[in-house]
């Protein structure tokens, strides 16, 4: 039972990682971090990501121009784009290295100490790449709050909003949190039973010469 819960940990681990991942590589250059509707026309809308603004409008379509300075940026686009590429780079690391820990992979079967620290290890890969699209993305929720309060800008002027992207930011940092944590869980269990070939093996070789000596009980 306890190998069975661990192999499902492990897989749901997997698969939440690999959700989380996927999840913060269409953040990162998605162009939707934060909105901006204008009261004065209705058919235009401005959206923002990390590389590039845009313009919908209803009659020509959505345009896009991208960020000519990296250094002209706002200090937490900057640092977010360094973030989301750390988060995505570590994700991948850890899922890399987690696969080869699993223990339904038949590679490396007998090296279950080995294994087990691959398991925490990319464990602790994903939990850190959670952590790094999280920051970036609250940051970012976090700036245009205080800018939509802030009391210093004329109400004539437009504010921006929380952009789809944040959204789907926060849920790809948590499940690479969660998925992080149920395979460093997984990993730090106990060790999963030799397979069942191997110990009717061992049971036979230790009843044998018991047998042979048609002994039933080897303390006789």
């Amino acid at each position: 039972m306890a190998l069975v819960l661990r192999v499902v940990m492990q897989f749901v681990g997997l698969l939440l990682s690999l959700l989380g991942w996927v999840l913060a590589i269409i953040t990162t250059y998605l162009p939707h971090w934060k909105n901006l509707n204008l009261d004065l026309n209705e058919m235009e809308n401005w959206t923002m990501g990390l590389w590039q603004a845009c313009v919908i409008q209803e009659e020509v379509g959505t345009q896009c121009k991208d960020f000519d300075s990296f250094l002209a940026l706002p200090a937490e686009l900057r640092v977010s784009r360094i973030l989301m590429f750390l988060s995505n780079g570590l994700g991948f690391l850890g899922l890399l290295v987690s696969g080869f820990g699993l223990d339904c992979l038949r590679l490396g079967e007998r090296q279950r100490e080995l294994k087990k620290r691959l398991l925490a290890l990319g464990g602790v890969l994903l939990w850190t790449a959670g952590i790094a699209a999280l920051v970036p993305v609250s940051w970012v929720a976090h700036m245009t709050v205080r800018e939509f309060w802030d009391e210093t800008i004329p109400e004539i002027v437009p504010r921006w909003e929380f952009g789809e992207a944040l959204f789907i930011g926060w849920f790809a940092g948590f499940a690479l949190l969660l998925g992080g944590c149920l395979l460093s869980w997984a990993a730090c269990s106990t060790h999963a039973p030799l397979a069942s070939g191997h110990c009717a093996a061992a049971e036979t070789q230790t009843q044998c010469p018991y047998l042979e000596n048609e002994t039933a009980d080897p303390k006789v």
